[in-house]
């Protein structure tokens, strides 16, 4: 099928097979790598994406339901200049990332959920819980994600081209 993703806010103009998973659309045929593949099943969270601003894993979704879609993967946080996201900041401070294979997914959750988290602490936890880490366990983890929280401004602050779409 022919498709059109929209991807950090360029076009990937593909022909893909009806079957193909968003994940390997963006990592094999985009060339987006950041997204990574853990188990394949939606459980990890590694292969997490917004998808017209909503967190899905990107290892259960097809490719062909994106077509027309605003996608956004770990690539298309930092800012136009490089600046990096209020997130990665913070991860970065909170030492909330030790081999970085989970990373991406936890960074994309979050980026979906910042607003509505708020600095909730239950609800930042529930968030946490959905993905998995097996290095830092959860706690810099949880606490970038609070930190980033109060970093971030609202939306109608942010302009399209910083959030990638």
């Amino acid at each position: 099928m022919n498709i059109t993703l929209t991807v950090n806010g360029d076009d990937y103009p593909l022909d893909v097979e009806p079957r193909r998973v968003l994940a390997d659309a963006l990592r094999e045929d985009c060339g987006l790598t950041g997204t990574h593949l853990g188990c394949e099943h939606g459980v990890c969270g590694a292969c997490t994406v917004l998808v017209d601003g909503e967190a899905v894993r990107a290892c259960l979704m097809l490719a062909v339901q994106c077509d027309g879609a605003a996608v956004r993967t770990v690539e298309g946080l930092a800012g136009p200049d490089g600046e990096p996201h209020p997130l990665q900041r913070a991860f970065s401070a909170e030492h909330a990332l030790q081999c970085g294979f989970c990373t991406p997914g936890f960074l994309m959750i979050a980026a979906g959920a910042l607003e509505s988290i708020g600095d909730d602490p239950e609800l930042v936890d529930r968030l946490v819980e959905s993905n998995i880490c097996r290095c830092t366990g959860y706690e810099p983890i949880r606490r970038a994600i609070m930190r980033a929280a109060t970093d971030c401004p609202p939306a109608s602050d942010r302009s399209p081209t910083s959030e990638g779409s």
